[in-house]
């Protein structure tokens, strides 16, 4: 038996954290993005599903770069395993560096990915915007718009990382996927991504 929530669990702690609807549809295209991840990179299961699926529990109080601080508090508050509380603080792009947190105002802690788990959810989630599945370069590519030059650089590399353990370039799971992924619900059914 699992000591982490599963899907089931926590969908429902998304909405009784108060999570819309498209909160709640992004986690779930998180989560199968990471699924096809886990298909050839070892890793423990149980903590990427529930990472991805609670990767972005704070922005029931927060849409800012702020979400996944407040999100690992509220994690915490929740009692849930510090390696989901980890994954939710580190899931930000490909990580924030001490520069990053200090620049930023956000409380002082770790918020660079280390284990392969959190590198796992936080690439997942770059390669998801909104509920549409995206090749890497769309994140690496918003960055850089918006000045974030050693951020991106971080995507790029930990896509190369993760690329060289899965045996191929990430992005052709977008071709696999499609950008619109039919998302399986907790119980194995197919699940209308508006039916939250």
């Amino acid at each position: 038996m699992s000591t982490y929530p599963s899907e089931s669990e926590c969908i429902d702690i998304l909405r009784n954290a108060g999570c819309e609807k498209r909160v709640i549809v992004h986690c779930c295209t998180v989560r199968t993005v990471a699924e096809q991840f886990m298909k050839k990179i070892k890793c423990d299961r149980d903590v990427v599903i529930a990472g991805s699926m609670l990767h972005d529990i704070g922005r029931a109080k927060d849409h800012s770069i702020f979400h996944a601080a407040i999100g690992a508090d509220m994690a915490a508050n929740l009692g849930l395993p510090s390696k989901i509380v980890d994954i939710i603080r580190k899931h930000t792009g490909a990580g924030l560096d001490f520069q990053d947190v200090m620049d930023m105002g956000l409380p002082p802690g770790d918020y660079m990915p280390s284990t392969i788990e959190e590198k796992i959810v936080a690439h997942s989630d770059n390669m998801v915007s909104d509920n549409s599945v995206v090749p890497h370069i769309y994140s690496v590519n918003k960055l850089v718009k918006k000045g974030i030059i050693r951020g991106a650089f971080r995507i790029q590399s930990l896509h190369s990382e993760l690329s060289n353990i899965y045996g191929t370039d990430l992005d052709a799971i977008v071709n696999i996927l499609g950008e619109h992924p039919v998302l399986v619900g907790p119980c194995g059914h197919i699940v209308d991504r508006y039916q939250w």
